[in-house]
């Protein structure tokens, strides 16, 4: 399919925004993070005839962010966002949530490296502040939809509306959404799915949007050098105490370490033990007793793993269903086990062994290409 052709079929509204009449009496309220893909959204929302109203949540600290480049919702990004509306001429309001957000997402995040576990910033964010208080604000100002720029599909299924994977795999972003509601669902939109990245920028440039060439931002906006154990530290002073690194077989004290928020479970590199016949990884991680545990990577394999917290999106199907357990893995098969849907706890049963499933992680289930829920990693149960 030529550029053109692509840039046609998505510049349909009915196709785009499945607008509940016709656009002139649509009002869309696009959350805009400042970067290409919420712009180009912005942008195709005004050409299709509606009335377009831009959504920007500072999330966290102005002036920290302020230059900051591959960022979102702070400095740069901001003003960035502001651009694009002005060139759009739609209207486009900041609000600060920045209190909500420190509270929802990176004291969480702080709290549950401080456990020992590896948690995701970017879903509870989702769940928080990008998708229940904005979608809550898009129905204050009287949208007939909330539409982002994350790279998923929402389809009209016959049981009803279903949340499917991108059709460009390198740009999928539905296992950072498994926990939106049905009811969220209904109201979403997400214009990107059916299109790869080097087609949005495209459209960015025929737009003439200054974004067009801005770099993707970073999977945690919060942590400016990438350093994630730095921000933990400083907002829980206690995850700096140090300890003993121990292998999990023979209780052998193998050096120490300087707290157990450096470490995730399946982390081979950083660990500065030598002389061992063979190679470790972090296959436990104890907060009470502050001990990094390690053995050999077939300690790393589970066969199950118990989740909470979980959310159901349609109807069980009777077929196959795979599972990723982390973001960039590939589905696998499994068994589900229990009641999946309306926050209950249930059990995954891998196919084959899996390896690297850390507690904190999210596991998203699949049928195919539509995600069928998921939910946070509680507990995982070591292979026989």
């Amino acid at each position: 399919m030529t550029d053109s052709a692509i840039t046609e079929e998505k510049l349909d509204a009915a196709a785009l925004f499945a607008l509940p009449k016709p656009a002139g009496e649509c009002r869309i309220v696009v959350a805009m993070s400042g970067g290409v893909d919420s712009s180009v959204v912005a942008a195709l929302a005004a050409e299709s005839g509606a009335e377009v109203i831009g959504i920007t949540l500072q999330l966290y600290d102005y002036g920290a962010a302020t230059g900051r480049k591959g960022a979102c919702c702070a400095g740069d990004d901001i003003r960035d966002a502001r651009q694009v509306a002005d060139r759009l001429g739609i209207a486009h309001y900041v609000y600060d949530h920045e209190t909500a957000f420190r509270e929802e997402v990176v004291e969480t995040f702080a709290d549950e490296y401080l456990a020992g576990r590896t948690p995701i910033p970017c879903i509870r964010c989702n769940m928080g502040p990008k998708f229940t208080d904005l979608l809550r604000m898009a129905r204050e100002l009287g949208a007939d939809c909330l539409a982002t720029g994350h790279y998923v599909r929402r389809i009209e299924g016959e049981a009803g509306v279903e949340l499917h994977r991108a059709l460009d795999p390198a740009r999928d972003q539905s296992y950072f959404l498994y926990a939106t509601t049905e009811e969220q669902l209904d109201f979403l939109r997400f214009p990107l799915g059916g299109l790869p990245k080097q087609e949005v920028r495209r459209l960015a440039e025929r737009f003439g949007l200054t974004v067009a060439a801005k770099p993707d931002s970073q999977d945690i906006c919060f942590v400016p050098d990438g350093d994630y154990a730095k921000i933990v530290k400083a907002m829980r002073p206690e995850g700096g105490r140090p300890g003993n690194i121990v292998h999990a077989e023979t209780g052998e004290v193998l050096g120490q370490h300087p707290g157990i928020i450096h470490y995730t479970v399946g982390q081979r590199r950083g660990l500065e033990i030598g002389g061992l016949a063979e190679p470790v990884y972090v296959v436990e991680l104890d907060a009470e007793s502050a001990e990094v545990r390690v053995g050999p990577k077939r300690m790393l394999a589970v066969n199950a793993a118990r989740i909470v917290e979980t959310n159901r999106i349609g109807p069980l199907p009777a077929g196959e269903l795979t599972a990723k357990v982390r973001s960039l893995s590939k589905p696998v098969p499994i068994i589900l086990e229990g009641e999946l849907g309306g926050g209950a706890e249930c059990a995954i049963r891998f196919a084959s062994p899996e390896f690297g499933v850390a507690p904190g992680q999210a596991a998203v289930i699949y049928a195919g290409e539509r995600v069928v829920g998921g939910g946070w990693i509680e507990e995982t149960f070591a292979s026989a």
